[in-house]
Formats: structure tokens, sequence, C-alpha cells
């Protein structure tokens, strides 16, 4: 009998001493989630103000140093030279503006570090989809392009 009515008793010592814990560790990877997702908003951000403004190097300064960008129909551009060189001449060819429109950014790893944004884009004289932008969240708090893949439809 005792054992009956210590058991109740023994689940709500736990449940009660495991809440706040569980509240913390909640309320830690909000702040987490939130942290990444600003760094991910704001350096994309960055990226689509450098590339309206015709700075290619500042575009690539947003991406990891040994990133790759799969443009299609143009190919695949690996680090961050051949990004930048990309950029120029698509910069050169007149094209700017970019704007995107329907996007989502999803977190792709556990340890809250990686999100992955796909949208669709237009500019002056084209428009496309990204299929992924993988951006990883750097020891400063800011995000970098690790991959970057969009296709153009025009």
């Amino acid at each position: 009998m005792k054992l009956t009515h210590t058991l109740p008793l023994v689940i709500a010592l736990t449940a009660s001493t495991a809440a706040p814990v569980l509240a913390k560790e909640a309320e830690t990877r909000a702040a987490n989630e939130y942290a990444l997702s600003t760094a991910v908003a704001t350096a994309s951000r960055a990226w689509r103000d450098a590339f309206n403004a015709g700075d290619a190097a500042a575009a690539a300064a947003l991406y990891e140093e040994d990133a790759i960008m799969v443009a299609k129909p143009f190919g695949t551009f690996e680090g961050r030279d051949a990004i930048q060189a990309f950029w120029e001449n698509l910069i050169k060819g007149g094209f700017d503006d970019v704007v995107y429109y329907n996007t989502s950014t999803t977190i792709v790893d556990q340890t809250l570090t990686a999100a992955k944004v796909s949208a669709e884009w237009k500019m002056n004289n084209a428009h496309g989809i990204i299929t992924n932008e993988h951006w990883v969240l750097q020891p400063d708090g800011t995000a970098l392009l690790r991959e970057d893949h969009f296709e153009v439809a025009q």
C-alpha cells in the first residue's frame, strides 16, 4: 500500500523538477533558432543589396571561401573567386534589381547552425527559382553561403 501512494509522489516530484529544465532547453533552442534565422535573413538581404548595387565582390564575400554554386543552365562554380567572376559577368551584362518572393527558410540540422532558403526570384532581365541556398552560421554569428543552387527560367 505504501508503494502505491509513494509512486505518484515520486512521479510528481520528478515531473516538477524536470519542467524547469525542459523549459530552459526550449527557451535556449528558440533563442538559437531566432539567431540562425536572423543571421540568414540579414546575410540574404546583404547579398541582394550588393548584387543590386553592382558590387560582385561584396556579393561573393557572402559565400564561404570554398563554396559551390550551381547555376542552371550556366554550370557549376567552385570557390569564392569563380563565383565572384560569374556575378561580375552577369552584372556587366546589365542584370540587376533582383527580388525574392515566396521565400521559405528551413533549419536543416539539429545543432541549429545551418538553414536552407528556397524562393522564386525575378530581376530586370530574367526570373527563376532558388532550389537551395545552404547558409551556415559562422563563429562570429553571421551566416555565409556554403552552397547556392538556382535556375534561370528566362
